[in-house]
């Protein structure tokens, strides 16, 4: 078993996670990743406390159906743009989602801290006749509770879940709240899929340190993964080179769905600019801005890269990402639209 660096303030094992700045410098904390200069942790079967992890389990119903659908055709997914704790916006954003995209990746909000339980927003959501893909970070909940939310989530039906290992709690608004991160997202991938669930991780190929993400999501696959969300990275080629090195080794690996990001106006194109990893075309944001209709221009690029995208061998799907505080309704209307214009979802 190896060892958790003291070092990490998320006492992640499988390191590092999507969060390391340009520079190198964690995500939270003056210094620089505990795991830039060492060498990539395999996985283990093992977990941190010296208990083998649990074997993969029988494929929920939801989760067959997930795999059958990205054998037949590529999928969309977007983000899932309501307000954290309000049932009025979730339902107005299913509302004009449902029938238009396969399934919403329902995960963390870009700042929002406090949110329903995965597994019950995940009802809300599907109530609607919208497929959840449910996000499930490791900074809220311990063992215990992850594998309460996953066995909920395996009851529910959902088609996917993401795991992620999560921002640390001292960013976002509730920097009071304690971090948990009795897991990460490479152990999490185990207890997904021994719940029967198809699971996806996400990777950053931008991110430092860049040759290990590739062997990094390696493991996850060892554990268990299914599907990578490929977060922002530059546009096509690095995301193909990515996907090259990756696919070339990892052949049980169902595919990749980059994210592909949906830009409306100024303080959504803001909003991306605050992520320190994420790296867009050259030109892209300046493109949607100067536009004499930002919106419009914003998902004509999106269906443009979208469908570059689609053109690489072992892409299966895309993820419309963005949105923006106070405009839930407008961003799900603008992804739906770009699903609409690519003849792809629901």
């Amino acid at each position: 078993m190896t060892a958790v660096s003291p070092a990490c303030p998320k006492t992640m094992e499988y390191g590092p996670c999507g969060g390391v700045a340009v520079d190198g410098t964690c995500e939270v904390a003056d210094h620089r990743c505990v795991f830039l200069d060492a060498a990539t942790v395999e996985w283990s079967g093992i977990d941190r406390d010296g208990t083998r992890m649990p074997r993969p389990g029988e494929r929920t119903a939801a989760a067959r159906a997930m795999r059958d659908l990205i054998a037949t055709r590529p999928i969309v997914v977007t983000d899932f743009p309501a307000r954290a704790l309000s049932l009025a916006s979730i339902d107005e954003c299913a509302q004009a989602l449902a029938g238009r995209v396969d399934a919403v990746l329902a995960g963390d909000a870009g700042t929002a801290r406090v949110q329903f339980p995965p597994a019950y927003r995940a009802s809300l959501v599907q109530r609607r006749g919208l497929p959840v893909w449910a996000g499930l970070n490791m900074r809220d909940r311990n063992r215990v509770a992850v594998e309460g939310e996953l066995a909920a989530l395996a009851v529910e039906g959902v088609a996917g879940v993401h795991c992620v290992t999560g921002d640390h709690t001292l960013t976002g608004h509730r920097p009071d709240a304690a971090p948990v991160f009795d897991l990460d997202s490479t152990e999490a991938v185990s207890l997904a899929r021994a719940a029967g669930h198809l699971v996806s991780v996400a990777e950053s190929p931008a991110a430092p340190p860049t040759a290990q993400r590739a062997p990094r999501l390696g493991e996850k696959v060892r554990a268990g993964a299914d599907v990578c969300f490929v977060n922002h990275a530059g546009g096509v080629e690095p995301v193909r080179r990515f996907v090259d090195e990756v696919g070339s080794q990892h052949t049980e690996l169902a595919g990749f769905i980059p994210c592909v990001p949906v830009v409306t106006d100024r303080g959504s194109a803001e909003l991306l600019a605050s992520f320190t990893t994420l790296v867009l075309p050259d030109g892209f944001i300046d493109r949607i801005l100067s536009a004499r209709d930002p919106e419009a221009e914003g998902i004509a690029l999106a269906v443009a890269l979208s469908e570059q995208f689609l053109e690489i061998p072992g892409v299966i799907g895309i993820n419309l990402s963005g949105g923006r505080d106070g405009g839930e309704m407008r961003f799900a209307t603008a992804m739906a639209t770009t699903a609409d214009r690519l003849g792809l979802g629901g």
